[in-house]
């Protein structure tokens, strides 16, 4: 294959091959339909022949029209049901429950962490033993960061994955985390974890034999001779970091080939146009499932599919793969949700979430919300926000989102500046000043925090920092200034409370539950030392665990009242996914309500962005209320809201 184009070269050899299979389509499909036959069947293998059975035209009329391969297509038939016979009797169980109460992720008892094995407890048996204090945190959901085996100094957090079956040894084995599944399970806290579909590590063996000139591998990438079709792809592909992956491809002097890098040099971009693609990463896909994972992360959902004269974003593509995902988890193990990464506004990441008789995704993430709610802090302005809800509140109550203040990655201010210009926002100065506020350089800020792939040339830049570092937190601790250090826990807590009030699932990020600020000795590791990212991604400070119920305490304050809120929407039915939800005019635009309201019962939640003191009235709003904190009675037409603070309240019953 070298001196070739590996791409091309391997259409031409499978194209007559592909002719052949079309007209025994039908005779490996119907071999895919043959389950081993016995007179009676178990239970087990009667659900599986229904589940199959129930998706199979639609799966193999989605995989011929993508791949024209019938003989592949039988085999992933005859793996899926491998799989399913590996997959441990109590998870088929826990499958069987789920399927008959398939909203089971929707109510308001659900809480997510997201966490880092290693900073968290050092390994995976370290997570085992501190499940006790994950359900401290009512927490019954975890994300454990991306922990397969990647190579040092190489992993992008976890992201250049290297073997998809294995465990990076220093946080444990696969033994480990079925252990800890298993225990989770006993629990009642469902795991998630990335599946990182885009890309390989250039360690990985695929890569590995492809860059030794292994044509089967070669095409399993995207390889490429010469720089000709590399470039007509530039012409059109907008690059996803420009300082620090400049194109979209990377010359390999040693194999004498280019090889698409959309992110990073060291990640090898996948063909999903090769079938072998896709069936090995669905087979990578179960072994990881049958490990007792409950919630796939879908990692770069819309890079998937790479087409030449496109941005290769968003292609029908990657719709027709997630489908076949779906189905393919339905099938085998159905007590399985996908979770999509798709960083856009909330009215265009719904295709992903398919249609209601065409599912793809079970949730996504609420990301631009997220970057809307900081903006909201930065400006003390309201107007976007309250748009934004506008949008997510109004799409069917099916497509559940997950809502958070802070992940692991960097905030990008990817807001919808079209609007923002209307009210004289200019988009270039507004992310200078969103960043400059969040350093703390501008408009009276009490946030630390740094930039995150700075570019110089068009100013733009991302922001990296710790919920409470963000608040004001850090920089009142360290000053000892205990007014400022006030301000800044009531504006923690109550971006917990106004994010518990979005429908959806509310993640915290482990740390924020104790108040924990910005740990700069990321500079000191030269693995780590580049990548600001790493800022707020510091070790989990477990003293500070033993201050939760200290209320002098910065740690005991904010433990204690998010604890308080969390119990509030846990036992609140207007918190489901099925509650109807809207915001309510406050008459100031620093201030936002939030009203959800289910089967007779509201709740409205008044929440002040700025730094003075409100009363507000709401509009149209009347009857009478009982604060859910203080239990005194409270009128909507009168609310009083120190700096920062905010309200819950309940409309008392008729």
């Amino acid at each position: 294959m070298r001196g070739k184009k590996a791409e091309t070269a391997k259409t031409k050899k499978a194209a007559p091959q592909a002719k052949a299979e079309t007209a025994e389509t039908k005779k490996a499909a119907s071999k895919a339909e043959t389950v081993p036959a016995k007179e009676k069947v178990s239970k087990a293998e009667a659900d599986y022949r229904r589940r199959f059975d129930r998706h199979l035209d639609e799966l193999r009329w989605l995989y011929m029209e993508l791949y024209d391969n019938g003989s592949m297509f039988a085999e992933l038939c005859d793996r899926l049901h491998e799989f399913y016979e590996e997959r441990a009797r109590d998870l088929k169980k826990k499958d069987g429950e789920r399927e008959k109460r398939p909203d089971w992720y929707k109510g308001n008892d659900m809480l997510g962490m997201m966490l880092y094995i290693d900073n968290f407890a050092g390994n995976l048996q370290g997570v085992h033993e501190k499940l006790s204090y994950i359900k401290r945190c009512n927490v019954n959901y975890i994300h454990l960061m991306p922990f397969l085996d990647t190579p040092k100094g190489r992993s992008d957090g976890g992201y250049a994955v290297a073997d998809f079956r294995k465990v990076q040894p220093a946080l444990g084995t696969m033994e480990d985390l079925e252990s800890l599944t298993a225990a989770c399970r006993k629990e009642g806290i469902s795991v998630c974890m990335d599946f990182v579909m885009n890309h390989t590590s250039e360690d990985h063996e695929w890569a590995k034999r492809a860059r030794a000139g292994e044509g089967e591998y070669m095409s399993r990438y995207f390889f490429f001779d010469n720089e000709a079709i590399p470039a007509e792809y530039e012409k059109t592909v907008p690059q996803v970091f420009p300082t620090t992956a400049p194109g979209n491809f990377t010359y390999l002097a040693d194999a004498g080939h280019f090889v698409m890098t959309s992110f990073y040099p060291y990640q090898w971009d996948l063909n999903y146009k090769n079938p072998r693609v896709f069936n090995e990463m669905m087979y990578n896909f179960l072994f990881l499932a049958n490990k007792g994972i409950d919630i796939m992360r879908i990692d770069a959902v819309p890079y998937i599919w790479k087409e030449l004269h496109t941005q290769c974003r968003n292609l029908k593509q990657v719709h027709t793969i997630v489908r076949m995902m779906r189905m393919i988890s339905e099938i085998v193990c159905p007590g399985v949700l996908l979770l999509g990464e798709v960083v856009m506004e909330p009215e265009k990441v719904v295709p992903y979430f398919g249609t209601l008789e065409k599912p793809e995704c079970h949730m996504l993430y609420n990301v631009t919300t997220m970057a809307t709610t900081w903006h909201t802090v930065a400006t003390r302005d309201v107007r976007l926000l309250k748009r934004q809800l506008d949008i997510v509140n109004g799409l069917p109550k099916e497509y559940l989102f997950l809502n958070y203040l802070r992940c692991h990655d960097d905030i990008g201010w990817g807001l919808d500046y079209d609007t923002l210009h209307q009210w004289g926002f200019e988009e270039r100065s507004h992310k200078q000043y969103l960043n400059d506020y969040f350093q703390g350089l501008e408009g009276d800020s009490g946030s630390r925090g740094e930039l995150y792939n700075a570019d110089p040339v068009s100013g733009d830049a991302r922001f990296c920092g710790t919920t409470a570092s963000m608040c004001g937190v850090e920089k009142a601790g360290f000053e000892q200034d205990e007014e400022a250090m006030k301000q800044a826990v009531r504006l923690d807590v109550m971006l917990h409370a106004y994010m518990f009030m979005q429908s959806g699932i509310p993640v915290l990020y482990s740390g924020d539950e104790i108040g924990e600020v910005n740990d700069y000795s990321y500079k000191e590791d030269p693995d780590k030392a580049a990548d600001s990212r790493y800022l707020h991604r510091g070790k989990l400070d477990w003293t500070l665990t033993e201050q939760i119920s200290d209320e002098e305490s910065v740690t005991g304050q904010i433990f204690g009242q998010l604890d308080r809120l969390e119990k509030i929407r846990s036992a609140g039915k207007v918190f489901a996914a099925q509650a109807d939800a809207r915001t309510v005019e406050t008459g100031d635009t620093s201030v936002l309500c939030i009203s959800r309201s289910c089967e007779g019962e509201e709740i409205l939640g008044v929440f002040n962005f700025s730094e003075y003191n409100k009363e507000v009235s709401l509009c149209g709003v009347t009857g009478e209320y009982k604060d859910m904190l203080t239990g005194d009675d409270v009128s909507p037409a009168k609310i009083p809201l120190p700096a920062y603070g905010f309200c819950y309240m309940a409309g008392k019953q008729k």
